[in-house]
């Protein structure tokens, strides 16, 4: 049996904000604004517990069907962020990436993305993935793609398309799989997200909604992982 002390990577799926909202009788602008503190508290919990990778699912290639004013009001939530929190990053030593189809955000947003990902570039304490339009569907496809062009062009044979080749053209490329996905909010799904990634991803789910999420609720996460044995799909 092999048990880990601690999960490397942890991804988040961080859902419940609107309904957080709804049962105070407020916007759902609102539920995402109380939704920015929890990354705060979750960034210093992961970082002090050992983490070395966490990935966060802000915003879905599905979300953009949502109503316009919520959509600009969920970059203008990134904006002030990256404006806001940008110091704290260099201070704790956190690396910032971006992954999704990042050429659709407004341009403001991906200004100060890109300037965000490029100061923290030499950041090496942990590494902040933020998936931003992002679809895992979308996603696998694109690699399909690029490998397929490349066979097409003779620079590889079709024997060559393995999975590590395949990983290797994924947004994620260089990025460890994730030892732990945590969804909140109660829902039991993946909703198009790392589904590549976690294979063998130890999965927990809270009724917790990603407002109210704290250093308890991570904490108990981890717990929960601790208890767990890996077998990566090897026998006993």
């Amino acid at each position: 049996m092999t048990f880990l002390p601690g999960p490397e990577h942890v991804a988040i799926i961080m859902d419940g904000n609107g309904r957080w909202a709804a049962r105070r009788g407020l916007k759902r602008t609102e539920g995402h604004k109380a939704g920015a503190k929890p990354v705060r508290t979750i960034l210093t919990a992961a970082k002090k517990s050992g983490v070395k990778y966490l990935t966060l699912y802000a915003f879905s290639s599905e979300n953009w069907g949502r109503p316009e004013d919520e959509v600009k009001g969920l970059f203008e939530l990134l904006l002030q962020y990256l404006q806001s929190e940008l110091a704290e990053l260099m201070e704790k030593g956190v690396r910032l990436l971006a992954i999704g189809e990042t050429e659709a955000l407004p341009e403001l947003t991906r200004e100060a993305l890109s300037a965000a990902m490029e100061l923290t570039a030499g950041n090496t304490d942990l590494t902040l993935t933020v998936a931003l339009s992002y679809g895992s569907r979308f996603e696998l496809a694109r690699a399909a793609r690029l490998l397929a062009a490349e066979a097409v062009a003779g620079k590889i044979s079709p024997e060559a398309i393995t999975p590590e080749a395949l990983s290797g053209k994924l947004w994620t490329t260089g990025t460890p799989d994730p030892d732990l996905l945590i969804r909140t909010g109660g829902d039991l799904r993946l909703s198009n997200f790392l589904l590549w990634q976690c294979a063998y991803a130890e999965l927990y789910f809270t009724p917790t909604l990603w407002p109210d999420f704290g250093e308890e609720d991570f904490a108990a996460a981890l717990a929960s992982f601790q208890q767990r044995e890996r077998r990566f799909g090897l026998s006993e």
